[in-house]
């Protein structure tokens, strides 16, 4: 382990203290400036810790190593990332209370900054399937990642949907990483570890509290650029989401809904406070300014090894056809052909006079 992943593992075990939450952390990592130190402070007074969470702090640094408590999450394939580490989610970074750190499983992708929340009721009408399936559809195709929360209803058919379009799709959960929740959703949450990842910000077997999802829901909006709510009563947890987005400088989207239906409250309020009515995909694609803000962020697969070689060497500037034909090393007429149909698919494009880019 290096010298970060050793770090990590006091995080996550220090974590793992009953009683040493955020608060506690944070403090005690100001303090310390490493979870380490604080984990191997001998005069444990110093750490200002009530007397049943000390008591806790000191049966739990006597029955476990945290380097070990590392590599058993690890023989588990559970994952973790920190805050410190430089492929900690750049979105969640942004957000005034990110987790110190996430586990997941599955795989996170730089394009995955990328990304739309798409929420709402667990008890939906068939307009409300309906309306999730158009929009995830346009989203994946537009190059997004959907995220959601795993929950009956729109969360679920907003994973599914994101899968069967060939997308990637991420669920925040509201208990432990081993604990899946809903029970039901336990077929889905493997497939989304296959097209995506599960996280959580909770010990792999801390239950599904009521209490944990309201903090669930922030790092929903937190991961994303904003939130979609296609059905959702005037009392829905999916609100909860979209305040959080708020709050976080996130954009909120919501497609509108039938006057006399109860599951429209929620979307067509939260129009009427200012959110972006939403009809189409273009709707969101234009507020995001997706082209302007991600140009080349936009994960494009090489479907052969000709392929492969030319967009690394366009990867960070466009180029000549000569240049392209010296630096690869392919023939001109399989440079030419390779590049005729890497624009046909949208993968590159031709400036003019011998030139191209990515097609992004």
């Amino acid at each position: 382990m290096n010298s970060d992943q050793i770090e990590l593992a006091y995080w996550v075990t220090l974590s793992q203290v009953d009683g040493i939450g955020p608060a506690n952390f944070a403090r005690l990592l100001k303090i310390y400036k490493s979870a380490q130190k604080v984990w191997e402070e001998k005069n444990l007074e110093k750490l200002k810790l009530d007397v049943k969470t000390l008591e806790n702090f000191k049966n739990l640094r006597n029955q476990i190593d945290p380097v070990e408590n590392l590599k058993n999450l690890k023989k588990q394939e559970i994952k973790v990332v920190g805050l410190f580490e430089e492929n900690y989610p750049e979105n969640l970074k942004q957000i005034f209370d990110p987790p110190p750190f996430i586990y997941y499983r599955g795989n996170l992708k730089p394009a995955d900054r990328l990304s739309l929340a798409v929420v709402g009721s667990r008890k939906m009408t068939s307009y409300g399937r309906s309306v999730t399936e158009e929009m995830v559809y346009g989203l994946v195709q537009a190059g997004l990642t959907i995220v959601s929360g795993m929950a009956r209803g729109v969360d679920s058919v907003a994973h599914t949907s994101a899968i069967e379009a060939g997308g990637r799709t991420i669920a925040f959960m509201g208990s432990g990483i081993n604990q899946i929740y809903p029970p039901d959703n336990k077929n889905l949450y493997y497939k989304i570890i296959q097209k995506g990842a599960v996280l959580c910000e909770y010990p792999p077997e801390y239950p599904a509290l009521p209490g944990n999802f309201p903090s669930r829901n922030r790092l929903i909006s937190g991961f994303s650029l904003g939130v979609l709510i296609t059905e959702a009563a005037r009392d829905s947890g999916s609100l909860i989401t979209a305040n959080s987005a708020i709050e976080q400088g996130r954009e909120v989207f919501c497609v509108p809904g039938s006057i006399s239906s109860p599951l429209s409250e929620g979307p067509n309020e939260l129009i009427k406070n200012g959110a972006k009515l939403t009809s189409k995909i273009t709707d969101i694609l234009e507020e995001l300014n997706i082209d302007e803000k991600f140009e080349g962020k936009k994960e494009i697969i090489a479907e052969n090894k000709d392929e492969e070689i030319l967009l690394t060497l366009l990867v960070d500037a466009s180029k000549h056809i000569d240049q392209l034909v010296k630096e690869s090393r392919l023939e001109t007429p399989k440079v030419l052909s390779t590049l005729t149909i890497l624009e046909i698919s949208g993968k590159v494009k031709n400036l003019g006079n011998g030139e191209y880019k990515i097609g992004r």
